[in-house]
């Protein structure tokens, strides 16, 4: 079966919630409730495989000319398939269309955003509001070793 890409309704939160739960438990991805998810969730593109949820990543904007990658997860199974590649260029062919200048991404994964045309920025030019809206619920907190990228768009 091949792999379609569509934006979410609310009914495909509670499979939005089951595949990012064991990311979440090893504090790769923050927790988000499900009314946060409803309240954004024109935010998110997903991947699928027939019915099936395989990834999903949210562009979640902080300003008229930023915003910022969230929660990209890709079914472990599915993996190596280019299916995070394609989450981001929708997001990001998303932004231009709107507007946005720049698109950031906290990550662990560095290579991977560098390949498709992320570059690495120190984190204090991250907007301080982003880090005290999001991190702080991080379990990582203070100590973190993620990595912030940005792709002008």
């Amino acid at each position: 079966m091949s792999i379609t890409y569509k934006k979410p309704t609310l009914h495909d939160i509670p499979a939005m919630q089951k595949l990012v739960a064991p990311e979440i438990e090893t504090g790769v991805i923050l927790p988000r409730s499900n009314d946060e998810i409803a309240t954004n969730i024109r935010s998110y593109f997903l991947a699928m495989e027939g019915e099936k949820l395989v990834g999903f990543v949210a562009l979640h904007i902080h300003s008229p000319s930023l915003a910022e990658l969230r929660s990209m997860i890709i079914d472990t199974a599915y993996r190596g398939r280019n299916i995070g590649s394609t989450l981001v260029e929708n997001a990001c062919e998303e932004g231009r269309r709107l507007g946005l200048k720049e698109v950031l991404a906290l990550t662990y994964e560095q290579r991977f955003f560098q390949r498709l045309g992320f570059v690495e920025i120190p984190k204090e030019s991250i907007p301080e509001h982003k880090i005290w809206a999001d991190c702080i619920k991080c379990k990582h907190f203070p100590v973190c070793n993620e990595v912030s990228l940005i792709k002008t768009l």
